[in-house]
C-alpha cells in the first residue's frame, strides 16, 4: 500500500464510524445537533477581558459554531459571544459563552484568517430558544 492510499484510508476512517451493525456512518450522521450554514456577524471577547472583536459565523447548531476570526486563539479559550441576525425587519442577537475546541488556520485573500470550532458552554436567558428557532427556520446544512 502506498502513502497516498494510507492517507486516503485515514481520512475515510476519520470521517466515518462503525454503526452497531458494523457499517460505516458519515460524520454528519454522528452529529448531535443539526447544523445550518450561516454568514452571520459575530462579536466576541475573551472572558475576563474587555476588548471586543468581530468575526463571522460560518455554520451554527445548538451545540456550537464554526467561526472565522482574525485573531489567533488557543484551544480551551472561553469567549463571550454575540451572534447578530435579522428577525423580520429588526436586528436580534444571541448571547452566550463558548469554548474554542478546534482550530484550523486558513489563508484567504492573503489575509491571515483563523477558523475555529466553538462549543457552547452557556447562554443568556432565552437565547438558547432563539438559537433553536433560528436553526429550524434556516434549515439543515446540506
Amino acid at each position: 500500500m502506498n502513502l497516498q492510499n494510507v492517507f486516503a484510508a485515514v481520512l475515510r476512517e476519520k470521517n466515518y464510524k462503525k454503526t452497531p451493525s458494523g457499517e460505516s456512518a458519515p460524520l454528519a450522521e454522528r452529529r448531535r445537533h443539526v447544523r445550518i450554514r450561516a454568514e452571520l456577524p459575530l462579536g466576541y471577547s475573551i472572558v475576563d477581558e474587555k476588548e471586543n472583536h468581530g468575526g463571522l459565523v460560518a455554520d451554527a447548531s445548538e451545540g456550537g459554531l464554526q467561526v472565522s476570526l482574525m485573531e489567533k486563539l488557543l484551544v480551551g479559550t472561553l469567549l463571550k459571544i454575540e451572534i447578530l441576525f435579522l428577525k423580520g425587519l429588526e436586528i436580534d442577537s444571541i448571547h452566550g459563552v463558548a469554548r474554542v475546541v478546534r482550530y484550523e488556520e486558513t489563508t484567504r485573500d492573503r489575509s491571515g484568517e483563523y477558523r475555529y470550532g466553538l462549543q457552547f458552554e452557556s447562554f443568556c436567558e432565552g437565547d438558547l430558544d432563539k438559537l433553536k428557532r433560528l436553526v429550524k427556520e434556516m434549515g439543515p446544512l446540506q
